[in-house]
């Protein structure tokens, strides 16, 4: 056989160069590919608040089992709860964006350009239009229960929290969590009013104890809700007894006696109480009425999953 040209030995052996280099290129980019993606997850994990996002998810899904939704009607629960929570969150971030970037939170993906803010809609959409169908999912009643509380979480991103009403959609969405797993229940009860008035409480202390480290920052910013109106003093008095009352609703709204869990319970959390509403530190140590709050709230929570095994 003759040997081929010498000219077409050559083409092939810079085609063969190209491929490779093309291979090559193909490598890299397919690294730098699933690099950008995996940025951009944790960029969207960031932006979606994932802490109280998950323990807000975590709780109702325990209420859920022990209120005896069985495994399927937990996992609903757990993805309609996890999807409303997501939306509200990055919604949070993109409507905050133009506060965020005057105050440098470089704690806020979208400031440091983790990602883009259309992304961050789109799945704050995303995650909004699956909560839907996964909330009516548990049956009308309750998927309207949980819908009007994303509601109200929504409105508190678009603008309630810049008013004196800003602990509203804080009540009225923890009151309706619980009511969205009892309806889900068969013969769909409605939750006692203990329950309602616990979550709501709940909900104050927590949007209270939120605002705590940031009421300097907010009121420079514009943002006037309730707490930040009141002041530090007054909002740690606002978040200890609007948590040290839904731990009273707690011990003693249910039927069955309290016990000494329950007791043991109202003590804590009312020492608990104490800090966060008396100077008991100086001015070096003022994050400690905050984690005080912290601490009443977890407490509260471990009341209502102790206290809360049956809802009546």
């Amino acid at each position: 056989m003759a040997a081929p040209p010498r000219a077409a030995t050559a083409s092939g052996a810079a085609g063969a160069a190209g491929a490779g280099g093309t291979a090559r290129a193909g490598v890299g980019g397919g690294r730098r590919g699933a690099a950008g993606w995996a940025h951009r997850a944790l960029g969207l994990l960031g932006a979606a608040h994932p802490a109280p996002a998950a323990a807000v998810s975590v709780l109702i899904t325990a209420l859920a089992a022990a209120w005896g939704r069985g495994p399927a009607g937990a996992a609903l629960v757990a993805l309609a709860v996890l999807t409303g929570q997501l939306s509200v969150g990055w919604s949070n971030d993109v409507i905050d964006l133009d506060r965020d970037l005057a105050a440098d939170r470089r704690d806020k993906p979208l400031v440091t350009g983790a990602l883009p803010a259309r992304t961050v809609a789109v799945a704050a959409g995303c995650a909004l239009a699956l909560c839907v169908p996964l909330s009516l999912a548990s049956g009308w009643r309750a998927g309207l229960a949980h819908l009007t509380g994303v509601a109200a979480a929504w409105a508190y991103n678009l603008g309630v929290k810049r008013t004196a009403l800003s602990w509203l959609p804080y009540a009225l969405g923890f009151a309706l969590l619980p009511a969205f797993v009892t309806l889900g229940l068969p013969g769909h009860p409605a939750p006692p009013l203990w329950l309602l008035g616990a979550g709501a409480l709940l909900g104050v202390g927590a949007h209270a104890a939120n605002v705590l480290p940031d009421i300097d920052a907010d009121l420079a910013a514009g943002v006037r809700g309730l707490p930040q109106r009141l002041g530090p003093r007054g909002a740690r008095t606002l978040a200890a007894g609007a948590l040290l009352t839904a731990s009273v609703l707690l011990v003693l709204g249910p039927t069955s006696p309290p016990g000494a869990v329950g007791w043991a319970g109202l003590a804590v959390t009312g020492s608990l109480a104490v800090v966060v509403v008396l100077p008991l530190a100086p001015d070096a140590a003022s994050r400690l009425p905050f984690l005080a709050t912290l601490g009443l709230a977890g407490a509260d929570v471990a009341l209502l999953l102790l206290r809360g095994g049956s809802p009546g």
